[in-house]
């Protein structure tokens, strides 16, 4: 299946925090969408790989993705060697994408800082005939995505561009919420207090929404950084400010 628009996460809940309105939005105009998560996010405080799993499987009925697949890595000690590349490039041959979303340059989290530049790079190596990758027995063919952009997440960092999601912002935060066991709700499991585990986190999340949207002059945004230039066809892809 050929995706037009493939998010990685270092962790599950990764992408919904930061870009599951962008997915939701793009679903709503026809494109074909998915997340592959790097890791089961086995070491987080509250919660097992397990229940992540099915936290994850429950968000990606809530984003229609085509497919939602986890490659398995070990949280918080992946590296960027040609092992976990070769990982990475097959689910991107595999699924050819157009766009590739991936985690923030530098953050809080050191994966998130090592999985955006094992992503891009992956995403490189990708489209060199030489890299050899097969699947089920078969060669896979090179395949580099157009553009590969990084979301927002927990650290400001500022955007190259931000997207009007203010029509789908309330089914983004339902699938933020399957994450029950990480997230504050009043149906939340006991556990230990984490910093993401307060309600003031996930306040956060829905006030940088609320920060992005309005440097455009919308309700709700996602941010982005591209790791090149961004064409319009058009000016009419441009949000103009009410004044």
């Amino acid at each position: 299946m050929k995706l037009d628009i493939l998010a990685f996460g270092a962790h599950p809940d990764d992408v919904e925090l930061s870009a599951s309105g962008i997915l939701l939005l793009e679903k709503k105009r026809g494109k074909k969408t998915g997340i592959i998560d790097l890791t089961g996010g086995e070491l987080g405080t509250r919660g097992t790989a397990q229940t992540r799993a099915k936290e994850a499987a429950e968000s990606a009925k809530i984003l229609q993705l085509e497919i939602r697949e986890n490659l398995g890595m070990a949280d918080g000690f992946f590296t960027n060697d040609e092992a976990h590349q070769l990982k990475v490039i097959c689910a991107i041959r595999k699924y050819r994408p157009e766009i590739v979303l991936c985690n923030a340059p530098e953050d809080r989290h050191p994966d998130h800082g090592k999985a955006a530049k094992l992503v891009s790079d992956s995403c490189f190596l990708s489209g060199l005939i030489k890299v050899q990758t097969s699947q089920a027995g078969k060669e896979q063919e090179a395949w580099r995505p157009k553009y590969v952009l990084h979301y927002v997440q927990d650290r400001y960092l500022k955007p190259d561009f931000v997207v009007d999601v203010s029509a789908v912002f309330n089914e983004a935060l339902k699938s933020i919420q399957s994450y029950q066991t990480q997230f504050f709700s009043e149906d939340a499991p006991e556990g230990p207090v984490t910093y993401i585990s307060t309600p003031g986190f996930l306040d956060s999340i829905i006030y940088r929404h609320r920060m992005f949207g309005k440097m455009i002059g919308v309700e709700y945004a996602e941010g982005f950084i591209s790791e090149k230039a961004v064409g319009l066809k058009n000016l009419d892809s441009l949000i103009l400010e009410n004044t």
